[in-house]
């Protein structure tokens, strides 16, 4: 039974893996949050306290996807949850109408108290513990051993983009790209671009389209 002051929360993402880590990472916090949604290239249909926009795959956060979100009269307050926290990108997401943005580095129980801070208007950005390399909920690759920034990395190559257009989108240097890509090729046993993109195809790599409605159901099983 879910706690009646409880947040309502619905996750989006494009990567269903990774709506559903977080949402399996929030899980203990029925007390606090309420997965309402979880939201893979679909639209938020439930009434929401806030819409979590967890921006793997798209580390600057999608622009579009903010507005959207934000234009949604079901969705309160949209948070952007990143790795990347630099101010411009922060001030980027809050001029195009999120309400919050959180640094992924924090750990679950920070997590769950940076939204209802979000929520209750009493704080609207939390970036500490953004150096943090260790990452929680889920991501594509992870069994394979691919951290979450390799993981990003082989998701846009899979997706086709350059180089320059992963460091654009990414908020990283080409030598920053570059490293990544040879960390993950290594962790996942190819040589060249090509293969990569088979391997990513193959492994999840690709975005979803699903929606999950009152996902504690499935959490309990």
């Amino acid at each position: 039974m879910w706690h009646v002051n409880a947040i309502r929360i619905a996750i989006v993402d494009d990567y269903e893996v990774v709506v559903r880590g977080l949402a399996a990472m929030l899980r203990a916090y029925g007390d606090d949050v309420e997965i309402v949604e979880l939201n893979a290239n679909t639209t938020v249909d439930d009434r929401v306290d806030i819409a979590l926009y967890d921006s793997f795959a798209n580390p600057q956060g999608d622009k579009d996807q903010v507005r959207e979100l934000a234009a949604n009269p079901a969705v309160g307050r949209v948070v952007v949850y990143s790795w990347n926290v630099e101010s411009r990108l922060v001030r980027s997401a809050l001029a195009n109408g999120a309400g919050g943005y959180i640094a992924k580095g924090l750990p679950a129980a920070k997590l769950v108290a940076a939204l209802r801070a979000v929520h209750d208007g009493t704080e609207t950005i939390h970036l500490g513990g953004s150096r943090t390399k260790v990452a929680a909920g889920d991501w594509p690759g992870r069994e394979e051993g691919l951290t979450q920034r390799e993981s990003e990395v082989l998701a846009l190559i899979t997706q086709g983009l350059s180089n320059v257009e992963i460091a654009e989108r990414a908020g990283l240097s080409i030598n920053s790209v570059k490293t990544y890509i040879r960390s993950g090729y290594r962790r996942i046993g190819v040589s060249t671009r090509a293969q990569a993109v088979i391997w990513g195809a193959g492994h999840g790599f690709l975005p979803d389209r699903i929606r999950v409605d009152d996902p504690g159901t499935e959490l309990a099983d």
